[in-house]
């Protein structure tokens, strides 16, 4: 059994409620963290302290963490670059939660674990019958050939194709006010931050839980 769970955005309490509700077997399962678990909301650095702490009590391999846009942009920043670009794209939620009020241009250091994190996020995760990514996949591309940009950022061009991508795609990063369900894709992003809901898949029975 997989479980899949859709953008965060800095929603610690929706994160903690919806792992709750779930109450996943993480010793016998797989959780597969779509991405854009910073930036928006409140508590970035809760929801990665949420997740460090997961993968603290249970098996670290059946924890998979996949990369967002939100992440690339906030690795850009920490090396001092693009930060018009993650600024703009809520990046001060992010700076107030890991630095507070007082931050200036010198304080782009993480605590170690959370470092490490973000540099560990995967691109995509497959198995024998999904793909998980957080944008989705430029059809016509094999997975092997596909490039960060897309996998990160693609919307309309992967989300309106009916390609057949051999496996089922799980995908983010375009919110949805309920999951999105088709037969080559399902989008997971149900606009947490919004104040919509924060959504998780289970597989391979297709069933959906949302909190609130």
């Amino acid at each position: 059994m997989i479980y899949a769970i859709g953008d965060i955005h800095g929603c610690r309490d929706l994160l903690e409620e919806l792992l709750e509700v779930v109450n996943p077997d993480l010793d016998r399962h797989r959780l597969v963290f779509i991405g854009d678990y910073i930036d928006r909301g409140p508590d970035s650095r809760g929801v990665v302290e949420v997740i460090l702490n997961l993968k603290k009590n249970y098996k670290s391999e059946n924890i998979i963490c996949l990369m967002g846009n939100h992440e690339r942009m906030f690795l850009d920043f920490l090396q001092g670059e693009e930060e018009l670009l993650f600024l703009y794209n809520g990046g001060t939620a992010t700076i107030q939660s890991y630095w507070g009020s007082q931050w200036d241009r010198s304080s782009r250091r993480l605590p170690v674990e959370h470092a490490g994190f973000f540099r560990e996020l995967h691109l995509y995760y497959e198995t024998e019958d999904y793909i998980f990514v957080h944008g989705g996949l430029r059809p016509g591309v094999p997975l092997a050939a596909q490039v960060e940009e897309d996998l990160l950022w693609i919307r309309e061009e992967f989300i309106f194709s009916e390609e057949d991508f051999g496996r089922r795609i799980i995908f983010g990063h375009t919110p949805f006010r309920s999951p999105l369900v088709m037969p080559n894709k399902i989008g997971i992003d149900t606009g947490a931050v919004y104040g919509n809901k924060l959504t998780c898949l289970i597989l391979p029975e297709e069933r959906f839980i949302a909190v609130p």
